[in-house]
């Protein structure tokens, strides 16, 4: 006689709301516990307005490339060129400026263009040969690190940058806030606006949600999938540009680590705000996070290890806390 399995318990209403507010709201309380207990243990050196100020300008970058890597998410793919995107980048456009001489605004506007088209072979790729977004983005990106060793034959390039050039991260433009904070602002708010306010951010969102559905109901899903994809290239060259500037060089694999901190930062936010959603706002406070633990532990002294560490335990946290929230949404 065969046993029967006993049917799962399912959660009651008080239960299964006190779980999803857990899951929503777990991100933010853990920031603010992370940032009280510092302010405590050190009430002089990180509670202040320029630790607050240097610790949004650190992440700056990361939270570029995280949030590139958010729509690329959002629309159901996943992008592991970025981080090798973005080194190229950053040595393309030193180049560009040292040795072709071209102008700093020509030297940028190529490299996004040349992000834009990193994007656009990595969407071709998944969507028109059917290749699988890890296995596709992963062999683009392999492919983007040679080219970088190729264009600088591995050596770095640093004379001759201009200082002009080194200010576009370097520099506080407007009213004494550093440039690179402007620039989070400016990209983080406009994916957002995109995303969240606009139609072509319902079809992106669509997209994400149920690509047969969307299909359906007439959105172009290739289109969608492949502009996930350059916004993705496109935010990872605008990494690498201002990588360079702040570094004044362009280096074969300055960039490469931003690939698990950009990751760690949207499974976290996926988990913050949304019942396992991935969307720019959580993004950018999972950004936070790291960049605020990053801060607590340079502080205080830790060695650098245990920062590899502290990035591979949120990662592991993030995805848990997305897939709890997931489930308790389905449940």
């Amino acid at each position: 006689m065969s046993a029967v399995a006993a049917p799962r318990r399912r959660l009651s209403p008080r239960a299964k709301a006190g779980l999803g507010f857990f899951a929503r709201y777990a991100t933010i309380f853990g920031l603010l516990a992370m940032i009280l207990a510092f302010a405590v243990l050190s009430p002089r050196a990180f509670p202040t307005v320029n630790n607050f100020t240097n610790v949004l300008n650190q992440a700056s970058l990361a939270m570029i490339i995280a949030a590139g890597l958010t729509l690329a998410v959002v629309v159901g793919e996943l992008d592991l060129s970025i981080g090798f995107a973005a080194s190229l980048h950053g040595i393309l456009v030193t180049g560009l400026i040292v040795s072709n001489k071209l102008p700093i605004p020509v030297a940028v506007l190529v490299v996004l263009a040349a992000g834009a088209l990193v994007g656009l072979v990595n969407g071709l790729i998944v969507t028109k040969v059917r290749v699988n977004s890890v296995i596709a983005t992963l062999g683009v990106g392999t492919i983007l690190t040679g080219l970088a060793f190729a264009y600088s034959a591995g050596v770095p390039i640093v004379a001759g940058v201009p200082e002009s050039f080194l200010q576009l991260s370097l520099g506080r433009w407007l009213a004494g806030v550093p440039n690179n904070i402007v620039v989070v602002a400016i990209v983080v708010g406009g994916l957002w606006l995109l995303v969240e306010r606009t139609a072509l951010g319902q079809e992106i969102q669509a997209v994400g949600g149920n690509p047969a559905a969307a299909r359906l109901a007439g959105i172009d899903v290739d289109r969608i999938k492949i502009l996930g994809f350059v916004i993705s290239g496109m935010c990872a060259a605008l990494t690498g540009i201002l990588l360079a500037s702040r570094l004044g060089s362009g280096t074969a694999s300055a960039a490469d680590s931003y690939l698990l901190t950009a990751f760690a930062a949207v499974f976290l936010g996926s988990a913050t705000l949304r019942d396992g959603e991935f969307h720019v706002l959580g993004t950018l406070i999972g950004a936070l996070i790291i960049a605020f633990g990053f801060n607590g532990l340079n502080i205080f002294g830790a060695p650098t290890f245990s920062q590899y560490v502290l990035q591979g335990a949120i990662l592991i946290v993030a995805v848990g806390l997305s897939s709890l929230g997931r489930s308790i949404a389905e449940s």
